[in-house]
């Protein structure tokens, strides 16, 4: 069960909590919804319970009511009496209380090292680290204890320790599913030969040129690095995904080695792309200094560190990576017609930024591995088309989209 499941009280005093959350609003915004009490009825007859937290239920059914926007970070559930609040316990296998507060999130980062203590001695002897050849031997995907008369599910992967792999367990299997991915990739990556010998030697000079430019990295070779890790995702997924045991593994590095030149090629070819337009988008950036134009320029900075970093290409992944081009694209055509449309611009860029500021707000709420991630992943997605929409609309997006259906795709993470 999430948190914010508990947010909503019991029935009895879920009108209470409501109408408190509410009244704790700055005056700004708490003026728009008086009577409180009447809002609060309003807002509960139509929010079926327990769909997400509970002041994000409250700001979408407001907005959808009155159109006025409630920021997410406006909200001051701590102001709530703490008797409308739960009070939440933990105990041990022995059923000593180990800790006790009425956030449990607060909770859950406290007894975090101790959780992690215990799961890792459900799973016994199955920890390692420092692996850097295929002698990992066999991972089982569940591991079930019972301790303290409960069933203790863990969840084993390979995790990349940078120079080398481990076997950790997790608390759920999507963080699983997350690390066993990023540790497959890192032992393909140790155990093949590095994409830069034998790619560099196939580079033309307007390839070298254009792969260093805008290279956010200090070498070509480790940019060819970052390319090779979007290649072997996508070949490991086209074999299946990752595998479990060091005789699968043996099984899927030669498939990923038949086809693995070709895919980083392909790859690299796109990252020319983003990487030139970058580039001319930078130049181009360097040249203007109308200081009315500040706020403009400094979102288009924003947006470019955000597209190109170290690590971008295997972040971004193969499947997203031929977008790229398209949204520097669009950052050079936004520029032409900035001269004759700064208003517009500023206008649009506040709507962008509001969006972004919920975005952010709902990342850094969420955890790690939680059900909200790829939605997270979705939305971050939807931010760029919806910059090419607003911007240079004539380049057209993937697939329709608008603040609503942002806001819309927002509210139906499952935080």
């Amino acid at each position: 069960m999430s948190a914010d499941d508990f947010g909503w009280s019991v029935p009895g005093f879920r009108k209470d909590v409501v109408i408190a959350l509410i009244r704790a609003l700055p005056k700004a915004l708490r003026t728009s919804f008086v009577p409180v009490p009447d809002w609060a009825e309003a807002v509960l007859a139509r929010v079926p319970a327990r769909r997400g937290a509970l002041p994000d239920a409250i700001g979408d059914e407001l907005r959808r009511l009155t159109g006025t926007v409630v920021p997410r970070d406006t909200w001051r559930p701590d102001q709530v009496p703490e008797h409308l609040r739960m009070n939440f316990r933990i105990v041990n296998e022995a059923g000593e209380v180990v800790g006790e507060g009425r956030d449990l999130e607060v909770l859950r980062r406290q007894l975090a090292p101790k959780v992690q203590a215990t799961i890792s001695r459900a799973a016994g002897a199955l920890e390692r680290t420092g692996i850097t050849t295929n002698d990992f031997g066999a991972i089982p995907h569940r591991v079930v204890q019972n301790r303290g008369g409960y069933d203790v599910n863990v969840w084993p992967a390979l995790v990349d320790e940078g120079a080398s792999v481990g076997v950790k367990v997790f608390e759920t299997e999507l963080e699983q599913r997350i690390a066993m991915r990023a540790g497959t990739r890192r032992l393909l990556m140790l155990t093949l030969p590095p994409a830069a010998r034998f790619l560099q030697g196939r580079l033309d000079n307007r390839a070298k040129l254009e792969l260093s430019r805008a290279n956010p990295y200090r070498s070509i070779a480790d940019l060819l690095d970052d390319c090779a890790g979007a290649a072997i995702d996508k070949l490991v997924a086209d074999a299946g995904g990752p595998v479990w045991s060091s005789v699968e593994f043996a099984s899927l590095r030669d498939t990923v080695r038949e086809d693995l030149v070709d895919a980083v090629a392909n790859v690299v070819t796109q990252v020319q792309a983003v990487l030139a337009t970058t580039y001319d988008v930078d130049q181009r950036l360097r040249a203007y200094k109308d200081p009315m134009l500040l706020a403009t320029l400094s979102d288009i900075r924003v947006q470019l560190k955000g597209l190109v970093y170290p690590g971008f290409v295997t972040e971004t992944g193969w499947k997203q990576l031929h977008h790229l081009p398209r949204y520097l694209r669009a950052v050079a055509y936004r520029l032409d017609r900035l001269g004759g449309g700064a208003g517009r611009d500023r206008q649009l860029t506040n709507q962008i930024h509001e969006i972004e500021k919920e975005y952010r707000e709902l990342k850094a709420d969420a955890p790690r591995g939680g059900p909200a991630e790829e939605g997270l992943r979705e939305i971050r997605w939807m931010i760029e088309e919806l910059r090419v929409n607003f911007f240079a609309q004539t380049l057209g997006t993937a697939y329709p989209v608008s603040d609503k259906r942002i806001f819309k795709a927002m509210d139906a993470l499952p935080l």
